[in-house]
């Protein structure tokens, strides 16, 4: 007497797993064709650049146009000053908005709920809300046009976010953990720095990358604060406005870069919290 196996539910599992592969790699070209026609564009020769149809193949391959945009006055200065802005945002908002997150995640007290959502309400204030009464306060106080203005700024944007994911990232750290590392003689900072903090790296790693981002690629607080010290989204948006099309597009190119490359330093942090979370 021979026996029928229902296939039924792995033929719906395999369905489904090639329904979200097709998923993911539709959205990976969504967010991978823009940056890839930018990175064409940018590294074209000019002559390659104005034919039509356009090739969509890297044929005719050039710095040129990369190296005009380079040299042109004030691109390095501002690309050190959204450097430093960019660090300084980070290093800031991780001082106060761990700490914040940590004592959301591992405390009770009055006002709690409400405060998680008094942070949520400030991600909804518009940039150009905030921009210009901190400009009338920092000409008062004597550090408008300076990268310490745009970093506050940007602390400011970045906090509710980083204090919000540090939270659930702690919240996902076991208790007990932490409490048998201060069974075995740790201090409340020394189990947080060598248990607690480790454990929590990967989502820490996740809250800094957006950070980050935000920060290099924000450019209306940086225009309305800065006039000689501007950072390069500030500086491209004033300075090309009225350039060729090619240099735009070499403007472009410059601004990604840097952000993919803290991305790729930081991936390996979010492959172990990826790994972890399957596990």
């Amino acid at each position: 007497m021979s026996t029928t196996v229902d296939t039924t539910p792995i033929a719906r599992r395999k369905r489904n797993r090639v329904l979200l592969q097709t998923a993911c790699i539709a959205v990976s070209l969504f967010m991978l064709i823009p940056i890839y026609l930018i990175s064409l564009a940018a590294l074209s020769t000019r002559e390659s650049f104005n034919e039509f149809p356009l090739s969509l193949l890297p044929t005719n391959v050039s710095v040129d146009t990369l190296n005009a945009f380079l040299g042109s006055t004030g691109i390095f200065g501002a690309l050190g000053n959204s450097l430093i802005v960019g660090a300084g945002t980070l290093l800031l908002s991780a001082l106060i908005g761990v700490p914040a997150g940590y004592a959301l995640a591992r405390f009770t007290f009055p006002g709690k709920d409400p405060y998680q959502l008094f942070l949520l309400f400030t991600r909804a204030l518009p940039i150009v809300v905030l921009s210009v009464p901190l400009a009338r306060l920092f000409l008062t106080v004597d550090i408008y046009d300076t990268t310490y203005a745009v970093i506050l700024l940007h602390t400011a944007l970045a906090l509710p976010t980083t204090i919000l994911i540090s939270a659930s990232v702690f919240l996902s750290v076991p208790v007990d953990v932490e409490e048998a590392a201060r069974l075995f003689g740790c201090s409340p900072l020394g189990a947080f720095g060598r248990v607690v903090l480790p454990m929590a790296l990967p989502g820490l790693a996740a809250a800094s990358i957006f950070t980050f981002v935000m920060s290099w690629n924000e450019v209306l607080g940086a225009s309305i604060l800065t006039l000689d010290h501007r950072t390069l989204p500030a500086q491209v948006l004033s300075s090309l406005s009225d350039s060729p099309l090619a240099y735009r597009f070499a403007g472009g190119f410059a601004l990604v870069i840097p952000s993919i490359i803290f991305i790729a330093l930081m991936r390996r942090y979010l492959t172990n919290m990826w790994g972890s979370t399957i596990r």
